[in-house]
């Protein structure tokens, strides 16, 4: 069958190439992101491969739909940007990764952590300059510190973990919690007595209208003054404005991205050649005590390796007209 790959990336060929390679479906690979100009682009595909920040509201799987598309194969766990009631009007078949790798996810954010705690981020510009104090680099140990878990997936579960194996007393908020989470160890709790108890505080639940800024103004003010808060999930669970102000005034004391929520404009693009037009993006790298990734948590040789074998059992089942056992429906 023919595959149109959008946002593909170097890794992207890699990886999917060989999953394809005894399967020997036609790739196209696109550079583009997926959106209503772009699907021209994928005129004869059967199947549309994308990612998340491609855009397939309704009339993108319109578009996508007449030009022959029946399947749409998320290579991402999120599927946040898809209007499944549309894909479902159109009879195109939308499939996802639910798990890849939720370790690769938990251990950058425990990355993250430890960065922006011992400001290893800082130190490494300063010795590259010649320039070996230490002042301003002083962290905390996190043996005995609480950690706040907001979700308690797989990934949230794993970080939870990891943590513990710091020496961290664990407290977790989720309303419906799996059998993993709840046989850690961890302290279940009401969200603003988590946030008002942890010092560390590391978002791990799925973007829905319900939690779209869960983290906002008033649930920052929640917070233990100075506390540190690391996001690997979707960047619509934090207000940013809100975030700013909260590190400005000091009751943010450290805050770790690898998500923000206007990423679509510029995460997996290269932008260092002009001035970022997004001034809260640029408010909000300019303070030392941020640190930002573009969303790169997924990227580790075994997660690259499960998401293409992943999208292709999908696609071959597919091809095959076996069900397909990642196929979302509306909720």
């Amino acid at each position: 069958m023919n595959i149109a790959v959008f946002s593909a990336k170097s890794y992207d060929r890699e990886y999917l190439g060989a999953a394809n390679t005894l399967a020997g479906h036609t790739i196209t690979f696109l550079d583009t992101r997926l959106m209503s100009d772009t699907v021209p682009l994928a005129k004869g595909c059967e199947i549309v491969c994308a990612f998340v920040n491609d855009r397939l509201d309704a009339e993108v799987i319109a578009l996508l739909a007449a030009e022959g598309t029946r399947l749409i194969a998320m290579r991402c766990a999120g599927y946040n940007n898809v209007d499944l009631y549309a894909a479902a009007a159109h009879g195109v078949t939308v499939v996802t990764v639910p798990s890849y790798s939720p370790h690769a996810v938990a251990e950058h954010a425990i990355a993250l952590l430890l960065t922006l705690n011992r400001r290893i981020h800082q130190a490494h510009d300063r010795v590259k300059r010649g320039n070996f104090t230490l002042d301003g680099l002083i962290g905390f140990d996190l043996n005995g510190k609480t950690a706040g878990l907001v979700g308690t997936g797989r990934i949230g579960t794993i970080t939870g973990q990891i943590l513990q194996g710091f020496g961290c007393r664990v407290l977790a908020s989720d309303p419906f919690p799996p059998a993993e989470a709840k046989s850690a160890g961890f302290t279940f709790c009401e969200l603003d007595e988590l946030l008002a108890q942890s010092d560390i505080v590391s978002l791990h639940c799925p973007l829905m209208p319900a939690t779209r800024h869960i983290i906002n103004a008033a649930r920052l003010a929640r917070m233990k003054r100075g506390a540190t808060l690391i996001n690997t999930s979707r960047g619509g669970l934090i207000d940013t404005p809100a975030a700013i102000n909260a590190l400005e005034s000091g009751q943010l004391g450290r805050l770790g991205l690898d998500v923000y929520e206007n990423e679509a404009c510029y995460f997996y693009d290269d932008h260092s050649h002009q001035p970022l037009p997004d001034t809260t993006l640029a408010r909000l790298l300019a303070h030392p005590n941020v640190l930002l990734t573009g969303h790169q948590g997924f990227l580790t040789h075994e997660a690259l390796t499960n998401i293409a074998e992943t999208t292709f059992q999908s696609i071959n089942d597919f091809a095959a007209g076996r069900p397909c056992a990642k196929a979302l429906r509306p909720a």
